[in-house]
C-alpha cells in the first residue's frame, strides 16, 4: 500500500512531467516571430494530426492476417466528415462524431 507522502510525491512528479513539456515551448517561443510561410505551413499540422488519428482508428491490425477495417469507426466517421465540411467547426464536428460513435455502438 502506498503511503500518503509517496502518493503526494508521485502526484507532484506526474504533474511536472506533464506540465513542463507543454509550457516550456510556449515560454521560449513567445519571444520569436515566425515568418508567414512557416506560419502557413504550421497551420496544416492540426489537420494532419487529426487525419492520422482518424486513419489509425479506422484500420486495425489483426495478427498475421494483416490490416482490416474497423467498420464501427467507419460508420461513425462518414457522417462526421460531412458535418465537418458543412459546419467548419471543430467543436460541432467532435460532438457530432462522439454522438455518431455512441449510436453506432448502441446499434451494433
Amino acid at each position: 500500500m502506498m503511503s500518503n507522502t509517496s502518493f503526494i510525491l508521485l502526484l507532484i512528479g506526474c504533474t511536472l512531467v506533464t506540465f513542463i513539456p507543454r509550457v516550456i515551448p510556449f515560454l521560449v517561443a513567445r519571444n520569436f516571430t515566425i515568418s508567414e510561410p512557416v506560419e502557413k505551413w504550421l497551420s496544416y499540422l492540426p489537420v494532419c494530426i487529426f487525419t492520422g488519428l482518424i486513419v489509425e482508428s479506422l484500420l486495425e491490425t489483426s495478427g498475421s492476417t494483416g490490416i482490416r477495417i474497423n467498420w464501427e469507426a467507419l460508420l461513425a466517421t462518414i457522417p462526421t466528415i460531412i458535418i465537418a465540411f458543412l459546419s467548419k467547426s471543430l467543436l460541432t464536428t467532435v460532438l457530432f462524431g462522439v454522438v455518431c460513435m455512441a449510436i453506432v455502438r448502441l446499434i451494433m
